[in-house]
């Protein structure tokens, strides 16, 4: 109390004045180097850590990042839902029309490509409503707010009795869906360490395969019933998932890094110890690597979305959406579409339910194998030879249905989509989600995800009404011909990945931050060493 009195008294004098400040100097510059050198020791903690070390070190983390995963499994339930209703035969008696060349109910090509858009259109508006929602109150209440809404519109999808009706219902369905498809792969990559975000951020892919799995168990049992139960039992099965998943949520620690951009020190390290054992880690000086990186890419602007087009983070933005969109140009559709490709590929309507059945089941396997390639050989690296075989495989299911009709080419364009649909879930989709989670800067993550997965809708929206009208037998009938489309978009979004997109394995986001605004190029970020102490 007597220094500060005795400065007070003197601060007339320049010299004494001049003293105090060098002194407050020093204390602060000693702060702020104790401050680094616990970032580095927990930065060099998260290197030095393997795969099964990691998750010894943060079992809760995995926990957690596998509970908001969970979240996908409503988007992809009720998407694969509508996929099958269009072959449902109750479903396409009571809402399709006659078609006089085959004899069958089928769903009108405008109606089949309306009901599929619809829940993507409110997803739509649900990712723009995200990134602002989440970066003022936090994931956990951004979710739970999501799921809360999910579980009253699910009541407007159940008791619709029309097409117009079910359009609305799906379109409000939509929004949550949204909010958990653009928070989930931000939150998984913050909550685990640099060695598990590839399998944290992949088991989003494993969860849309299980939604798949759900939806073809359900629809293979129900869809020789004649009556309005094969479509209704599996619409009120939707209700199983959010009111568990809100409880869950409500119990999840928020990410410590959005605590730290908030300036909550003291909730981020408690979080941080709800993640990890405390006897393996420091939460005080993974709070301060956290701090390191957040102080960075420091300003004084509120996020928002005009920055995702500024500077180094247009880069970053870019790489999202391209990676996002690219889902929809690569084979994707075909997997969303699965059962109803295999009846336009001449297969019986019991058959394509079993074969979709067959294919979700092996991509949820396929997912998982992805997990040790995506750790052990990097993002770009699968990323690449994912798609290129993709293109060779949606190449040869166009040759396939360009041979005339035949048992023989029915069984090629049913294999070829079968192999398509598995193998697009091995490489391309999985490494896809990685680099979503890493890529954007940690102050704008949740708007830039949010953003990229809105270029996914509005690509996809047109994609989906391209490709229901090259199957249906209404409109341009090509059955695999279409392959020949997707496989030229998915040439192209090879070509752009290899010159754009950087590798990322066993990058810190100090170490991503700095690669970015040095702009290294993307084909030498593996070759680019930087050092421990560098800021900038």
């Amino acid at each position: 109390m007597s220094a500060t009195v005795d400065s007070k008294s003197h601060s007339d004098d320049p010299e004494v004045a001049a003293q105090v400040e060098n002194v407050y100097d020093l204390d602060e510059k000693a702060k702020a180097a104790d401050y680094k050198a616990d970032a580095v020791e927990a930065e060099n903690a998260e290197h030095n850590m393997g795969v099964l070390e990691a998750v010894r070190a943060y079992p809760m983390a995995s926990f957690w990042a596998f509970v908001m995963s969970f979240t996908i499994i409503m988007e992809s339930y009720d998407v694969f839902l509508i996929g099958n209703f269009v072959a449902l035969p109750a479903f396409t008696q009571k809402y399709g029309v006659l078609n006089p060349a085959t004899g069958l109910y089928v769903i009108e090509t405008k109606w089949q490509s309306a009901l599929q858009v619809s829940g993507q259109l409110g997803a739509l508006i649900g990712v723009f409503l995200a990134g602002p929602l989440t970066s003022r109150i936090g994931y956990r209440y951004a979710t739970l707010t999501g799921l809360m809404l999910l579980n009253i519109f699910i009541f407007a999808f159940y008791f619709a009795n029309s097409l117009p009706v079910i359009f609305v219902a799906q379109l409000l369905e939509g929004m949550p869906w949204g909010i958990f498809i653009a928070n989930a792969p931000a939150y998984c990559s913050e909550i685990v360490p640099i060695k598990l975000r590839a399998p944290a951020t992949q088991m989003l892919q494993m969860f849309w395969a299980i939604g798949s799995i759900i939806v073809g168990a359900v629809t293979y049992r129900y869809n020789t019933l004649d009556s309005p139960s094969a479509y209704k039992i599996p619409i009120a099965l939707q209700w199983m998932f959010p009111t568990p998943l809100m409880i869950l949520i409500f119990c999840a620690p928020e990410s410590p890094w959005w605590l730290v951009r908030k300036g909550r020190l003291e909730e981020a390290a408690h979080s941080v110890e709800r993640l990890g054992r405390r006897s393996r880690l420091n939460a005080g000086e993974t709070v301060a690597m956290m701090r390191r990186v957040v102080e960075l890419e420091k300003s004084t602007k509120e996020p928002n979305h005009v920055e995702l087009f500024k500077g180094t983070d247009l880069y970053r933005t870019l790489i999202v959406c391209g990676v996002y969109l690219a889902q929809n140009l690569t084979g994707n559709l075909i997997a969303n579409q699965a059962v109803y490709f295999f009846e336009q590929a001449g297969v019986t309507t019991n058959t394509a339910f079993a074969l979709g059945l067959i294919t979700s089941a092996l991509q949820m396997i396929f997912v998982m194998l992805s997990w040790i390639l995506t750790t052990y050989f990097g993002r770009r690296t699968i990323y690449l030879w994912g798609s290129g075989f993709n293109t060779i495989l949606l190449i040869a299911l166009g040759i396939a249905g360009s041979v005339g009709k035949s048992n023989a080419s029915s069984l090629a364009q049913a294999s070829l989509g079968l192999i398509i649909s598995v193998l697009f879930t091995l490489g391309p989709a999985p490494a896809s989600w990685v680099i979503i989670g890493e890529t954007s800067s940690i102050r704008l993550r949740p708007l830039t995800t949010g953003m990229g997965r809105a270029s996914y809708y509005i690509v996809e929206i047109p994609c989906i009404f391209l490709g229901s009208y090259m199957l249906n037998p209404t409109g341009g009938n090509l059955g695999g011909k279409c392959g020949y489309v997707w496989g030229a978009t998915g040439f192209l979004c090879l070509v752009t990945a290899y010159f754009f997109l950087p590798e990322m394995k066993g990058r810190s986001y100090r170490e991503i931050d700095i690669l970015f605004n040095r702009k290294v190029p993307a084909r030498k970020w593996t070759q680019t060493e930087i050092d421990v102490q560098d800021d900038e």
